[in-house]
């Protein structure tokens, strides 16, 4: 089986759907690869590079698409510049993966129907935890919000990062991100690891402690409203809610040196949250980087394509941001390409599977029939019966009773069935058994020691598997702390003859006990660090 790599014609287009390292997981899967001459050279992948990774180099575009069983590509198929379509130069039964936009092509999929291939869209692939490898979408995004952080410091006259200098002091920029997607964390990652104040804001109550994770400052509206939607989108808002968001925008637009917008509902037009009017109030040399450009733009002057001034104001309407990291892009695309491609069987085995979620949420068609949009999955009701029981706990603990709630349960024997653990009859018989057969040769001195031995080891084995995985590594490190009474035993024995078989364990108890010890609380105070603020953190907050 064949796979076509065929070059982008898209304006401005610098990305390739296979980089050599891809290739060669292509060809692991068993297919062939072939690549048009010249495909990645705008990403800074020769020829050479895919000839060594094991493909072969087709002249010409014609060529690739006629003989190709599967073609890879990143935007849809376009108009070719000397007449024709791409589209029209695939062959009766190939199969075409790549971005599609359904919604937004009706004249593509009516034209790539009438060709009788099968097309899988890499916009349509379900934001579900099992198919986070294939989302496409995500890693676009993720690039996307930190080069819109790089072209905002390209555009910015000041450092990021505050400064004391000899020559006076320099206060560090302030970024406010409206939206906290994947674009949008991307960006407050990027703008706080160049030492900006950031400042987020996003409609989904949930992602108010990512942000505060991150290091930014979550602004926030009290209104009793959930903003989030399917899919991990935002969903619209009521006018009283975006009235009191505009209010917001509008009081930091004139703090604030840097807005990065990325809110976008998919299949319509980018909601106008900034106003000429904030963009006005901006101080003169501040700068709006705006994600949902191609859409229309978050700022009511955005200009797709293009930089403009709005009285001393930068306003980058760019979208091809991804695009402008081309080897990182192309790599991360043709990564998720290649994840997909391997859960369709690969060569040996390659099948569309339409009881499959991810691969029937991509489907545009199949040998030239239309089955988008996927019919929707109809999620089963939980009888209240089954629902598992959480108390009451702070806040802060919130995360750790949802990794507890979301562990997969083991299915156990007899009474012990569906408890979460394997049943513990077994392990309890086969301690009788030993501490009977001891009791028979051995000292009773003994008999007690092994007794308490034993059950030591499975009560401590039966409270460490209880404990969510999550919180291992606290629970362990404040055990090793206060494990100091093996110290003194240790040093009981020490005291004892001077080479002794006693005093040598005893010594070595001690040794190991104080390591474990010190271990301990170092480990638990460079815990308690990582959720503690920095002074420049404390002295940020308090300037912004």
């Amino acid at each position: 089986m064949r796979v076509g790599i065929v070059r982008e014609i898209g304006l401005g287009e610098r990305r390739v759907a296979a980089t050599p390292d891809t290739t060669k997981r292509l060809i692991k899967l068993g297919f062939e690869v072939q690549v048009e001459a010249g495909a990645g050279e705008l990403a800074s992948f020769q020829d050479a590079d895919y000839e060594s990774a094991g493909a072969s180099i087709a002249p010409t575009a014609t060529e690739v698409w006629d003989t190709s069983d599967l073609v890879l590509k990143v935007r849809p198929p376009d108009a070719l510049p000397e007449g024709g379509h791409e589209a029209d130069h695939l062959r009766e039964g190939a199969t075409l993966i790549s971005f599609i936009w359904p919604s937004k092509n009706p004249e593509l999929v009516a034209r790539l129907s009438g060709r009788k291939v099968t097309v899988l869209a890499m916009d349509q692939i379900p934001r579900i935890t099992r198919a986070q490898k294939m989302d496409a979408l995500s890693s676009m995004a993720n690039i996307a919000g930190y080069r819109a952080v790089i072209e905002a410091a390209s555009f910015f006259g000041r450092f990021f990062t505050g400064q004391m200098t000899a020559a006076g002091k320099v206060p560090p920029a302030k970024v406010m991100v409206i939206g906290a997607g994947v674009a949008g964390l991307a960006a407050i990652g990027a703008a706080r690891s160049l030492g900006a104040i950031v400042r987020a804001f996003d409609t989904r109550p949930g992602v108010k402690e990512q942000i505060e994770s991150m290091g930014a400052e979550f602004l926030e509206l009290q209104f009793e409203e959930e903003g989030a939607g399917e899919g991990g989108y935002a969903k619209e808002m009521s006018p009283a809610f975006i009235a009191a968001e505009m209010a917001l925008f509008a009081e930091q637009a004139r703090d604030v040196d840097i807005i990065i917008t990325t809110a976008l509902i998919p299949g319509r037009p980018a909601p106008v949250l900034i106003t000429p009017e904030m963009v006005e109030s901006m101080k003169k040399g501040s700068v709006i980087v705006d994600l949902a450009a191609e859409n229309g733009g978050n700022c009511a002057l955005t200009q797709p394509e293009r930089v403009i001034t709005h009285r001393g104001i930068t306003i980058i309407g760019y979208v091809d941001l991804p695009s402008r990291l081309a080897p990182t892009a192309s790599q991360l695309y043709g990564s998720n390409l290649c994840h997909m491609i391997a859960d369709m069987g690969g060569a040996k085995a390659w099948h569309i599977d339409r009881e499959d979620e991810v691969i029937r949420g991509a489907l545009i068609m199949e040998n030239g029939e239309v089955c988008w949009p996927p019919p929707r999955i109809e999620k089963k009701e939980v009888e209240p019966a089954k629902r598992p029981s959480v108390k009451p706990v702070a806040k802060r603990d919130s995360h750790a009773v949802a990794l507890k709630e979301s562990r997969p349960k083991q299915r156990g024997h007899g009474h012990g069935a569906d408890t979460g653990r394997p049943s513990s009859l077994w392990p309890m018989v086969a301690a009788a058994v030993v501490i009977a057969a001891a009791s028979q040769f051995a000292p009773p001195e003994f008999v007690a020691h092994l007794t308490v031995f034993v059950l030591a080891c499975f009560v401590g084995w039966q409270v460490v598997w209880n404990v969510t995985p999550a919180l291992h590594t606290p629970l362990m490190s404040v055990t090793n702390a206060v494990s100091g009474i093996i110290l003194v035993g240790g040093m009981l024995n020490v005291a004892g003859p001077l080479g002794s078989p006693a005093t040598l364990l005893g010594a070595l108890a001690l040794l190991l006990s104080a390591i474990n010890v010190a271990g301990g609380f170092l480990v638990t105070q460079r815990m308690l660090k990582m959720f503690a603020k920095s002074p420049e953190e404390e002295r940020g907050g308090q300037n912004g």
